[in-house]
């Protein structure tokens, strides 16, 4: 992707080793965001699930949801999600960030941490049905939150911070989920709530045929 893509929202490539990350810190929505997170928190139909990791099962220390065509099914961590059909809402923010990503996605999981004391663990985007290279486009909305870049090879490596602002977009592509590891940690005081939404492509067997899904502008 081309910075040019972010001039307008004072967007940038993010500079971490072995990844293709942009990030923009506000990004125009059809809706104000406060607007947005209230009507998401009201009408998103929010699961908390119970997730298989390391031969144990844990709670999930957030709620989730997983719109998408149907068809577009998604596994992680012994988690089998069925999409539930794209709401007008979902619809129009998909077609926006398509449009700031340059990428055509099929679902989204949608995670809402309620306050401090929800998390997500340190994990790549890596599943199968997602494609060897994935593009996953993040909109963030409410309270900011720090996303946390572990490289999952090199141990000499510090893992890395970049603050997620209310309204922000982040892109990550190419071999980013290959060598890094993405999670966001407890915060240590109160805050507010957040909704984030990651848009992806779940591949079908056509998929590879196809470039057109995986670029809207033909690049």
């Amino acid at each position: 992707m081309d910075a040019n893509v972010f001039r307008d929202t004072r967007g940038c490539r993010f500079p971490v080793p072995d990844a293709d990350i942009f990030y923009a810190e506000r990004v125009s929505l059809s809706l104000p965001q406060q607007t947005l997170l209230d009507r998401l928190i009201a009408e998103i139909r929010w699961r908390r699930e119970t997730i298989s990791m390391w031969g144990k099962t844990y709670l999930q220390p957030r709620l989730i949801a997983w719109y998408g065509d149907p068809g577009a099914t998604y596994t992680y961590s012994g988690l089998q999600l069925e999409p539930l059909p794209w709401t007008p809402m979902l619809s129009d923010i998909k077609a926006t960030v398509e449009r700031l990503a340059d990428a055509a996605f099929n679902s989204v999981l949608v995670n809402y941490y309620r306050d401090h004391r929800d998390s997500m663990g340190l994990h790549s985007d890596d599943e199968a049905e997602l494609g060897a290279r994935p593009i996953i486009a993040s909109l963030s909305l409410g309270t900011e939150r720090t996303l946390i870049l572990k490289h999952r090879r090199d141990r000499t490596r510090e893992a890395v911070g970049l603050p997620l602002a209310g309204g922000s977009l982040l892109v990550m592509r190419g071999d980013t989920q290959r060598h890094w590891k993405h999670g966001i940690n407890k915060e240590p005081q109160p805050c507010g709530p957040r909704v984030n939404l990651t848009f992806r492509r779940i591949k079908s067997l056509n998929d590879a045929d196809d470039p057109s899904l995986f670029h809207i502008a033909g690049r």
